[in-house]
């Protein structure tokens, strides 16, 4: 893939009811500009796409298998995927986010499920949610020591991702401290649909809400998703009070050692299945 493949890629997003913008096509071809696939028919139109990032030595990620609606069970998608494997086959560990549907073609290549997300959507923000929070928005200065957290939680290095996050979406950016330091964050961005609020990333389930809370004030009006762990029962009860509802359950998966998993505890929202 090229940058001149990205209006391609585009409307495959617009096809499949995808969100994603210019951007993150750019976002992915800035962080992988060799590992990124296309696949084009007879007379070289786009009909497949498939990208690939790489997270320092720790792990790669694979999204955007997309394929064209009219060329479907077609075997391209596997094809996209078989080529994504071989870009990375070096890498100890490959992750992604599958559906149910997709889980059983991923299942058959070795990946492995880690844990469930729900997909929490709701479709207009409320202009009259006004929960108190003690969060404020995320400066520049505080990202050194915000992405040394998130190495650890995470499980890599995402720095070049969460800056593109800050520079495209700040009205989404928040951060909650104490004396002790950071205790959460949460990062968002605009898409072609709706709103996407990830990662949000805390030490506890207050901190979790302080930072989403923040976030989602600046969606009013707007429709919003927002990705996220099952581990707190609270999390999700807090989120459906608010409005929001599951639109579709999700699976991470890997493939390999997985000796990077991360605090998964610590994540309370990922940054989505494209990104991880």
């Amino acid at each position: 893939m090229v940058e001149g493949d990205v209006p391609a890629g585009l409307d495959l997003c617009r096809a499949a009811g995808w969100n994603q913008t210019a951007d993150d096509w750019e976002l992915f071809l800035k962080l992988s500009p060799a590992g990124c696939r296309v696949a084009v028919d007879e007379d070289g139109k786009v009909r497949g796409t498939v990208a690939t990032v790489r997270y320092e030595d720790h792990f790669s990620w694979i999204g955007m298998v997309l394929v064209d609606p009219s060329m479907q069970r077609q075997g391209i998608g596997i094809q996209l995927l078989r080529e994504s494997l071989q870009v990375l086959c070096e890498e100890g560990t490959v992750k992604l986010d599958a559906t149910p549907a997709g889980r059983k073609v991923y299942v058959q290549l070795d990946f492995e499920d880690e844990y469930p997300i729900s997909r929490m959507e709701i479709k207009k923000m409320s202009d009259k949610f006004g929960q108190v929070s003690a969060a404020r928005f995320t400066r520049d200065i505080d990202m050194p020591m915000l992405l040394e957290h998130d190495r650890q939680v995470f499980g890599a290095n995402r720095e070049k991702v969460l800056n593109s996050m800050l520079e495209r979406s700040p009205q989404y950016a928040f951060v909650a401290e104490d004396k002790k330091g950071i205790k959460g964050y949460c990062f968002g961005r605009v898409g072609h649909h709706f709103s996407h609020i990830g990662p949000v990333i805390a030490q506890d389930l207050e901190t979790a809400k302080n930072v989403a809370a923040a976030a989602l004030r600046n969606c009013a009006g707007s429709p919003v998703v927002i990705d996220v762990l099952q581990h707190s029962a609270e999390w999700l009860q807090w989120l459906s009070s608010i409005g929001f509802k599951e639109q579709r359950p999700l699976i991470r998966m890997y493939r390999g050692t997985n000796a990077y998993p991360g605090i998964p505890g610590n994540q309370f929202a990922v940054l989505g299945p494209e990104f991880g």
